[in-house]
């Protein structure tokens, strides 16, 4: 059963994984990039699940178009933690579903942060509601897992680099697959 929940799983990154979505890299590049980003800073096993996990709502019904064609925002974050709920507990579905948050909250009180953000970044946060005001900060850093989305966010932003070689997907599955509960199907 195992098998059958990963390869349910993976299976976006295997249909849509070699789509750009406004930046140099692939969405497989930059999910693996940031895993490993990850992976090399001793983070938990279920944050980097979370990290190579995170913006797999945008693989989903070709989302990951919505804020550079459509002009819209496709929530992929939420969509993405809905669908990992099916196989993973909080400590990977949370930082998931805030990591676009974890961008808001970082624009509004890291000043130096915003202005390194890739174009698609910056259009994504316009349409995501621009940095967060103080109310919502308030409510974000009181969430449990709001430290784990800003790590979370900072090695999406760092996950980039058109040049660096990545590990085929199959190699993340033993990860994985110690952190399934459920294998019911989405």
């Amino acid at each position: 059963m195992t098998d059958a929940a990963l390869d349910q799983l993976l299976a976006p990154f295997r249909s849509a994984g070699m789509q750009h979505y406004g930046e140099h890299v692939t969405q497989y590049a930059h999910a693996v990039q940031c895993a490993a980003l990850a992976q090399a800073a001793g983070a938990a096993p279920a944050l980097v699940a979370a990290a190579l996990l995170h913006d797999i709502g945008q693989l989903l019904d070709d989302a990951g178009a919505a804020a550079e064609h459509d002009t819209v925002d496709a929530r992929h974050e939420q969509r993405g933690a809905d669908l990992l709920a099916h196989w993973f507990g909080p400590a990977v579905t949370e930082p998931v579903r805030l990591h676009v948050a974890a961008k808001r909250y970082l624009c509004a009180v890291d000043p130096a942060y915003q202005a390194d953000l890739s174009a698609a970044s910056i259009l994504s946060l316009l349409l995501q509601g621009g940095p967060m005001d103080i109310e919502e900060q308030a409510r974000f850093c009181a969430q449990p897992h709001a430290a784990d989305a800003v790590t979370l966010r900072r090695w999406d932003d760092a996950a980039k680099d058109p040049n660096c070689a990545v590990p085929p997907l199959d190699s993340w599955r033993p990860l994985l697959a110690s952190l399934l509960r459920v294998s019911a199907q989405p």
